[in-house]
């Protein structure tokens, strides 16, 4: 079948999380559950683009825009369906998102021991910053 991109949906949602137990690294965060992504689609229904097989999810990507700042998120592609072109399709369709948003540079979190998205970011043309660590602070009591 031919893979299409389109935006997630409240009915993907259960879908979409089982999705990143089995292509996305760190699904154990604080935050990454129904209501979080169900918030995201309300907020922003193009921000979570996903790209399906049919009704198979198989890649997605969060590419969210603060008004000021182009940030990705959750940048995943099964494992079975990986160098088949589905990361650029949706690297190219947040890029082009950014770019009619006014966007003049975007940022990915990447974990630091993932060295698998190290290389797929790099082939993207995204450069690591070293100078700059990520500061966090939980606001919430979970």
């Amino acid at each position: 079948m031919t893979v299409t991109l389109r935006p997630a949906e409240a009915a993907d949602i259960p879908a979409v999380l089982a999705f990143w137990k089995v292509a996305a690294e760190d699904t154990n965060r604080v935050g990454d559950d129904s209501a979080a992504v169900a918030a995201l689609i309300a907020r922003d229904p193009e921000a979570l683009r996903l790209a399906v097989d049919g009704d198979t999810i198989v890649g997605s990507l969060i590419a969210g825009f603060d008004g000021w700042r182009c940030h990705l998120y959750r940048f995943a592609v099964h494992p079975a369906r990986r160098r088949q072109g589905i990361g650029r399709l949706l690297l190219d369709a947040a890029e082009e998102r950014f770019r009619a948003f006014g966007g003049h540079r975007a940022d990915a979190m990447v974990l630091r021991d993932n060295a698998l998205a190290h290389h797929a970011w790099a082939a993207a043309g995204y450069a690591s910053e070293p100078e700059w660590r990520r500061w966090v602070k939980r606001l919430d009591s979970r």
